[in-house]
Formats: structure tokens, C-alpha cells, sequence
């Protein structure tokens, strides 16, 4: 069975620090143990950079060992067309996944990059929201979608 791949972006191991009135207190290693968990047998990659270039080292080795991809690119959302260009190769279901409402933030948010590929796009649901999209990515692989 092939994994899935949850990619998460920059400042996001700074989660239940940063910010929380608008990101919540929850860690990053609690959100990776409540995937894990929804994910019952399907294995899980699991994975934070601040950089984007293994951002997008891992997309590439998803495309070749993934079956389904759940990115939350935090500012690489709207800045990298690199991103874009890794994640339109992937031929698998693709969640871009925000902690955030990014759409009831400020305008630099409202234009995502990864949205151009994305299979469906997941915000606002805070972290409790990751094992939802877990789901709901284990869903989109059984349906073949993409």
C-alpha cells in the first residue's frame, strides 16, 4: 500500500507557539499522531520544512512513492511557482490543506499558487481539520480522483 504524503511548510514547527489566536495550541506533533491515527493502515509520511527546495525534493519523491498528497505550503502558497510546478507532476489526489480561514486574512492571501493543482482545497477547520483531510484524501484515492 502506498503512503500518503502530509507536507507541511515554514514556521509550521513553530505550531501551538505561533500566533495562537489565529493558529490554535495545538503541536505539529500532535497533529502528525491525530493523521497517523485516521490513517489507520495506510501509511504515512509525515513531514515539516522551513525550506523550499525539500519542500519540493519531497513532492518529487511523492510522485514516484505516493498515493495521495495533503500539502499545507503555509507562505509558499502564495509565493512559489516551483511548488506548482513539482505538484502538477503528481497524478494522485492532491488536499491543500490551511489552519487558517486564508480567504477572512488579508488580500496577500487570497491567491494560491497550489489551488491551480489542487484537488480540493481544505481551510479554517484549525489543526483538528488534518485527520478530517486524511479521510477525505483516503476517499479521493479509492475513487481514482484527481
Amino acid at each position: 500500500m502506498k503512503p500518503i504524503y502530509i507536507l507541511n511548510g515554514p514556521n509550521l514547527n513553530r505550531l501551538g507557539k505561533r500566533e495562537p489566536e489565529i493558529y490554535g495550541t495545538t503541536t505539529l506533533a500532535e497533529v502528525e499522531a491525530w493523521c497517523r491515527e485516521a490513517a489507520g493502515k495506510r501509511p504515512v509520511e509525515f513531514r515539516q520544512t522551513n525550506s523550499e527546495e525539500k519542500l519540493i525534493d519531497w513532492v518529487h519523491e511523492a510522485i514516484d512513492e505516493g498515493a495521495g498528497i495533503i500539502i499545507n505550503p503555509a507562505a509558499f502558497t502564495f509565493t512559489s511557482l516551483a511548488l506548482l510546478d513539482a505538484l502538477k507532476m503528481f497524478r494522485g489526489p492532491i488536499i491543500e490543506f490551511h489552519i487558517s480561514n486564508v480567504h477572512r486574512r488579508e488580500p496577500i492571501y487570497h491567491r494560491s499558487y497550489v489551488s491551480m493543482t489542487a484537488t480540493t482545497v481544505m481551510a479554517g477547520l484549525g489543526a483538528t481539520g488534518y485527520p478530517i483531510a486524511v479521510r477525505a484524501l483516503e476517499l479521493l484515492i479509492q475513487e481514482n480522483k484527481r
